[in-house]
């Protein structure tokens, strides 16, 4: 439920919402843990897809969004509240177009990491 409020904010500050998923390879290159990511990259950007907030969906191979961004120049990047702006890929990008980077508190105990350690205490 984190994920669509979020999505729900983000796309609240503009026109068109483009959302950025992680390819496979780039979050086993984030080292997110063992067995991630649990759901495949395409099935993670379906999903992502069939929200009515969202209008497109990009798969990046890259371990950051920095090329994607570059190629959007969005007027807005949203990132998590977790994120402190001056660390966010892609601000400098977006501001010196006179775009704004703009950050959502995410959503109190909702992490897909919390879940994954919950399923793999009860099962072990």
């Amino acid at each position: 439920i984190g994920h669509v409020r979020y999505l729900q904010a983000a796309r609240d500050l503009g026109e068109v919402l483009v959302v950025g998923v992680n390819s496979d390879a780039s979050v086993r290159a984030l080292s997110k843990g063992p067995g991630r990511p649990i759901v495949p990259d395409v099935q993670r950007a379906e999903v992502l897809a069939a929200l009515a907030c969202v209008d497109y969906v990009v798969i990046f191979p890259e371990p950051d969004p920095g090329a994607l961004i570059t190629s959007l120049q969005p007027d807005i990047l949203v990132k998590g509240g977790d994120w402190p702006i001056d660390r966010i890929v892609g601000r400098e990008t977006v501001e010196a177009r006179g775009g704004r980077v703009q950050t959502i508190p995410l959503v109190p105990g909702v992490s897909t990491t919390t879940l994954v350690q919950r399923i793999r205490a009860t099962n072990a």
